[in-house]
């Protein structure tokens, strides 16, 4: 009897470091952070994807209606610092859903543009 239960033991090992290793690699490859324009210390997070581009669009257009736009853009958008850890919901080519997971924005969604986050 006593060969059976060192094999469920050994088992029950292997089980649970296999687990752990899963867990380690899960939380590894989740390790994204935002990343400010040079020059910048912060980022802006964007409440949608849509507000983000419809900001973008004005801002484009120069003259009066690109005030309005970086009117805009400070009114709508949060500023996060630089390197605050987020998780990543969803992305397309503009940009990605974020989630900032640490700090004093902790629990703060929003879209950044793909280059503001790694």
């Amino acid at each position: 009897m006593g060969n059976r239960s060192e094999k469920l033991n050994c088992g029950a090992r292997l089980a649970a470091l296999c687990v752990a290793l899963v867990a380690a690699l899960t939380l590894a490859g989740c390790s994204h952070k935002l990343v400010a324009s040079a020059g910048e210390h912060t980022v802006k997070v964007y409440p949608d994807q849509a507000t983000y581009d419809k900001l973008a669009k004005l801002k484009s257009e120069g003259g009066p209606m690109g005030m309005i736009g970086g009117i805009g853009a400070s009114l709508a958008a949060k500023q996060v610092d630089d390197q605050t850890p987020v998780r990543i919901l969803s992305s397309n080519d503009h940009g990605s859903e974020i989630e900032v997971t640490d700090g004093p924005h902790k629990g703060l969604k929003g879209f950044v543009p793909k280059q503001n986050v790694n």
